[in-house]
């Protein structure tokens, strides 16, 4: 049996990638027969350097080819026992896909959505079958990132989730199990990496060349919210905190920020516009003398709240802590997973940080979670 892969752009074909890597027989369709030749050349490209650094032979280089498969029609999917789509980020395209894909592929073929914040319930509502249907995210760029969120709705069957979770694993990949809540594991705790750091910078406390640098050199991440941000791509990282804060019922602590959206509707993207917070190429070095209170301070402030954001999910049954750190890690890279890190920093201080900011703004994203109040008290 085969995987089928939709979309052949950065995501789809770095999922294909896994997937041959894997061993397994992949199919990859796309309606753009222009994308289908950049992706066959770009995997092209890809895995010959995997070569050159010696990743991979070349041998196992033209294996990996000879298993995936570029196909013009969904029809050649018809023998797939899993499809994963990774088409654009709009529910009503992804319900079209499978709407498709129901009339074509067996009973027991697996569909699933490579969402990374879309409702898996809504994508299930009408199917035939909806007990097949699933979440898988992957990370960009696939074939690096170890994460793979699995996300079964409602609906889903129990089974299927379980074999789908041993399948992926063998991919070499971490497999964390997450709740169908806005956002899953990692966009919804990672919220607070990007607001609060465009807060304080709306707010005048620091400059984002200063809080990108205090956030690496006393927080330890590699990189800092701004980079980050310019990284994924304003538009985009303002459209993922736009729909966590709206299927949240617009919670303050997932407030939108009104700088990244002037940011993305001025075409000031980051990396992939050549122009964001900073300019590209870089040219100039982004660290400076750097205040090592204030530094603390913008540290705290973000970590804090990153802390709370950890506890939320885990009071909200949304992922076990080992989970979520684990997705934290090696979804985002971050230094230490956050309801680990929050203990080893002392949770009474975390408690005592967001009291005091919640006391001086009066803003309800500032409030404890309930089990992060407890626990810190017991101590």
């Amino acid at each position: 049996m085969s995987v089928g892969v939709i979309g052949c752009g950065s995501m789809g074909s770095g999922i294909a990638q896994v997937a041959a890597q894997a061993g397994e027989t992949v199919l990859v369709f796309d309606t753009n027969s222009e994308a289908i030749k950049r992706a066959k050349a770009s995997l092209e490209a890809i895995l010959s350097r995997l070569v050159e650094k010696e990743r991979i032979t070349e041998d196992k280089k033209n294996q990996i080819l000879l298993r995936i498969e570029f196909v013009d029609s969904l029809k050649k999917l018809s023998h797939c026992n899993l499809v994963i789509e990774a088409i654009v980020e709009k529910i009503e395209a992804k319900q079209s896909v499978f709407e498709m894909l129901e009339k074509i592929v067996d009973v027991n073929c697996v569909l699933a959505s490579n969402t990374s914040s879309l409702s898996i319930a809504s994508l299930a509502k009408g199917r035939l079958h909806p007990e097949r249907i699933i979440g898988l995210h992957f990370f960009n760029p696939a074939p690096l990132m170890p994460l793979v969120e699995l996300i079964p709705s409602l609906l889903s069957n129990a089974a299927i989730v379980e074999n789908i979770r041993t399948r992926v694993a063998a991919w070499g990949k971490t497999v964390v199990l997450a709740k169908d809540t806005p956002g899953f594991i990692v966009n919804r705790v990672a919220r607070p990496f990007y607001g609060e750091a465009l807060k304080m910078y709306e707010e005048g406390l620091a400059g984002f060349q200063e809080i990108d640098q205090a956030m690496r050199e006393y927080g330890g991440f590699k990189m800092g919210p701004f980079q980050l941000m310019d990284l994924i791509g304003n538009d985009i990282n303002y459209a993922v905190t736009t729909t966590v804060w709206t299927q949240f019922y617009y919670d303050p602590r997932f407030k939108p920020s009104l700088t990244q959206c002037r940011m993305a509707e001025a075409g000031l993207l980051g990396r992939k516009s050549g122009q964001g917070y900073y300019s590209y190429p870089l040219n100039d070095d982004l660290t400076a003398p750097l205040d090592k209170a204030k530094a603390k301070f913008i540290f705290e402030r973000i970590f804090f709240m990153l802390v709370n954001e950890a506890y939320d999910a885990l009071f909200m049954q949304v992922a076990s802590a080992e989970d979520i750190d684990l997705a934290m890690q090696q979804g985002v890279n971050y230094p230490k997973g956050l309801i680990a890190w929050g203990k080893e920093y002392g949770l009474p201080t975390v408690l005592a940080g967001l009291e005091f900011l919640f006391e001086e703004y009066g803003d309800d994203r500032y409030r404890p979670n309930p089990l992060l109040r407890k626990t810190a008290k017991a101590i």
